[in-house]
């Protein structure tokens, strides 16, 4: 039977190594990241998914040289305010103790809400499993996970929502995500709806 799912989880990897590929500096492909963002954002908004989960960036990237990390968190400052214009509820997740999370984005890490009929959009910013489950797991707002879809080929979650990924089933696209294009979501769902969903029954 096939299905579709109601939340997916994006992890946009490899901007790093398009950087390199294209003669950049690897800060420099953070930038090329944000037009797939918003792309993918509205194709899934009319393939009528309900929530999408972004993961910005992690609290170990924050160890990465300062010109990356400066790159990344600004990236992350310019996809927010596109997002923000795109009709959604929009929600940031992360630590936002640390120094590298962006203050700009506080005002939207107070409590989601739920009961909109808009699609809604979480944002890791900053976000670490141990630091979430330290703090009695600050990502319980967010619901379980359909489907996640990585970019880049890297058969691992990086530490992304453990509480919402138990069941989530994983597809990996090889493509790096400056190169996304509206088939590979297509490519996602077409796997997922094949996939015999049982959450454990």
């Amino acid at each position: 039977m096939h299905h579709s799912p109601n939340h997916i989880g994006i992890i946009p990897d490899g901007n790093r190594r398009w950087a390199i590929q294209n003669g950049l500096n690897k800060e420099d492909g953070y930038e090329y990241g944000l037009r797939p963002g918003l792309e993918l954002l509205r194709a899934a908004k009319k393939r009528n998914v309900r929530e999408i989960t972004y993961y910005g960036f992690t609290v170990d990237n924050c160890k990465r040289p300062k010109e990356q990390v400066e790159a990344f968190a600004n990236a992350c400052l310019k996809a927010v305010e596109m997002i923000k214009n795109e009709d959604v509820s929009l929600y940031v997740v992360g630590n936002t103790q640390s120094s590298c999370f962006p203050t700009q984005l506080l005002p939207l890490t107070k409590q989601r809400d739920n009961s909109t009929d808009k699609m809604r959009v979480n944002f890791l910013v900053n976000y670490s499993w141990e630091w979430d489950m330290k703090n009695n797991w600050a990502s319980r707002d967010i619901p379980r996970i359909d489907l996640v879809i990585r970019w880049g080929g890297m058969r691992r979650l990086s530490g992304f929502l453990p509480l919402q990924t138990v069941y989530s089933d994983i597809y990996v696209e090889p493509t790096l995500w400056p190169n996304f294009e509206e088939r590979h979501l297509d490519e996602a769902l077409e796997w997922y709806s094949r996939q015999d969903v049982t959450l454990g029954g």
